[in-house]
């Protein structure tokens, strides 16, 4: 079993910077409470180190809702939301230390609105049928029903949305007139479904005007995996988990 201090108390913690870049933010956001216990049990089992920024965050902070909760950065959270999982949760993480555990896949770090997966890669990307280098964060993209490597680790991503743009820049054509009504009272385990649905050339003709409902995110990622399945015979393998 990993020595706990020896990943929490290290040289040049990143939780630092985490909390700079979330408190210089000029995005719109919730910061949750984080409980201390679940931070550094999810710590350990993931085998991180303060050091990296995930780590640091899912020892320090409850997780993060973005954009009127079009994003759910997951943490280790004392309270939050009704629905919203933990980075523990979301990943199956055992209840006890598992020495034997290993992710599958990649670890789900957030969710948006939409159904759209952030998968931080594992260490053998080829084998689990996904792009990118070990460590690289990926995008299940709704809208195109692929991943995408997107050429960054976790703190370069979670720069992106927290100080450059980035919710503005990947979403920009995703989005329609008065999102922020609809997704900002969202429990915080669903998503929003499109009909027709979004990824079709008559739903990107005319976003605006597609019927839209919400949808368990359970329901939504199992869609989105069932149709790769029935249009690429592929399987896109773990999207997270909202199980009760």
């Amino acid at each position: 079993m990993p020595d706990l201090t020896e990943l929490s108390d290290v040289e040049e913690p990143a939780w630092p910077l985490v909390s700079q870049a979330i408190s210089t933010s000029r995005v719109s956001m919730e910061v949750l409470p984080v409980d201390p216990a679940q931070g550094h049990s999810t710590l350990l089992q993931l085998r991180l180190t303060e050091r990296s920024w995930l780590g640091a965050f899912a020892l320090n902070c409850g997780g993060v809702l973005l954009d009127s909760g079009w994003l759910r950065i997951y943490g280790s959270p004392a309270v939050g939301p009704p629905g919203l999982p933990s980075l523990a949760e979301v990943n199956r993480l055992p209840a006890r230390f598992d020495p034997a555990w290993q992710p599958d896949g990649g670890i789900v770090v957030a969710h948006d609105a939409l159904g759209g997966a952030f998968i931080r890669n594992g260490n053998d990307p080829k084998a689990a049928g996904r792009p990118g280098a070990p460590g690289e964060m990926l995008y299940f993209a709704p809208d195109a029903l692929r991943f995408e490597a997107l050429e960054a680790g976790y703190e370069t991503w979670l720069n992106w949305f927290l100080l450059d743009g980035g919710s503005e820049q990947l979403y920009d054509n995703l989005r329609w007139p008065g999102w922020r009504a609809e997704t900002g009272p969202l429990p915080a385990d669903h998503g929003i479904t499109f009909v027709p649905y979004l990824w079709t050339a008559d739903n990107r003709r005319d976003l605006p005007a597609a019927r839209r409902r919400a949808l368990p995110m359970s329901e939504l990622l199992g869609l989105h995996r069932n149709m790769v399945l029935e249009l690429d015979s592929l399987d896109t393998g773990f999207l997270g988990n909202f199980d009760d």
